[in-house]
């Protein structure tokens, strides 16, 4: 199996436990914009420490960082940061599973952006498999509200929260594609380690300036649950450092279409913590799901 998917379903493993966490922080002591905050304070220092290591070690030959690379960089940072406080209020109103379902919309907006940005373009049948996919997250996300007619049905708050989280995640994965290629290293993890270390840390200090000036006493109160805020700083670099390395080696459309595994994580994840079961619905949604995962791998 190539490296690509390999690195695609341990990021999506890793994102899983990430929101789960998070879900959980958000509900009981922070904000949406401080449990968004934990992601980069604990993950940014060790990245960064890992990247010196490397270099002090003469494993990597750090390259001139151009334009390009920064643009890119603040970008996919600046989209990030968005969609997670996006990702957070979701969670505060629907269950994780049907959350995740709304944000993989991702995958639709992963493709366009692509397009834009990079001129990367699918095969039909890549794009086919996509379809299968988003539509086994539909079958999974089950009903989006109780309340509502026509066009409000549709465009509830959770539906609008998650659809925007889906596009920000979205011009994020492209952008953090562009930076990675960016860097001038010829092995992919290097160039992820680079793409890692230098966009978490710019993620934190623009996201403790913010909190710093509109959210006082939330830094502390972050620092205060370092215990559980600590597992989500260490789980968002695992993963986004296989998503950095996926990004290297495939089309952001392709790996995106692959981590849409993330929400039969989340099913499962729900069934082992909280003891709930899984309905036919469910599992029609993972086959269609498990099918497209299959196709890209075979075709992508």
């Amino acid at each position: 199996m190539e490296l690509w998917i390999i690195a695609s379903v341990a990021a999506a493993a890793f994102q899983t436990v990430r929101f789960m966490l998070q879900k959980h922080l958000a509900s009981v002591s922070l904000s949406a914009a401080g449990a968004t905050f934990a992601r980069f304070l604990y993950s940014a220092p060790v990245a960064c420490l890992i990247l010196v290591g490397f270099v002090a070690a003469g494993r990597i030959d750090l390259p001139v960082l151009g334009l390009d690379f920064w643009m890119f960089g603040m970008l996919g940072g600046a989209a990030q940061i968005t969609a997670t406080v996006c990702t957070v209020l979701l969670f505060g109103r629907r269950n994780l599973a049907v959350g995740m379902a709304f944000i993989k919309s991702e995958v639709f907006f992963t493709v366009l952006i692509g397009l834009v940005l990079l001129s990367e373009t699918v095969s039909i049948v890549g794009f086919g498999a996509i379809v299968v996919g988003v539509a086994g997250v539909l079958v999974l996300s089950g009903p989006i509200e109780a309340t509502g007619t026509g066009w409000r049905r549709i465009l509830s708050p959770s539906a609008a929260l998650g659809l925007t989280a889906g596009a920000l995640f979205g011009v994020s994965a492209v952008a953090y594609r562009g930076a990675s290629l960016a860097v001038e290293l010829d092995a992919p993890l290097a160039r992820a380690l680079v793409t890692l270390a230098a966009v978490t840390a710019m993620q934190m200090v623009s996201m403790w300036t913010w909190l710093q000036l509109r959210e006082p006493g939330e830094v502390g109160r972050v620092l205060a649950a370092y215990k559980s805020a600590g597992f989500i700083g260490l789980t968002s670099m695992a993963g986004t450092f296989c998503w950095f390395t996926a990004f290297t080696l495939q089309n952001a459309a392709y790996v995106k279409a692959v981590g849409q595994i993330e929400l039969v994580f989340g099913i499962v994840g729900t069934v082992l913590f909280f003891r709930e079961t899984i309905s036919r619905r469910e599992y029609f949604g993972m086959a269609l799901l498990a099918a497209s995962i299959f196709g890209l791998i075979l075709y992508a």
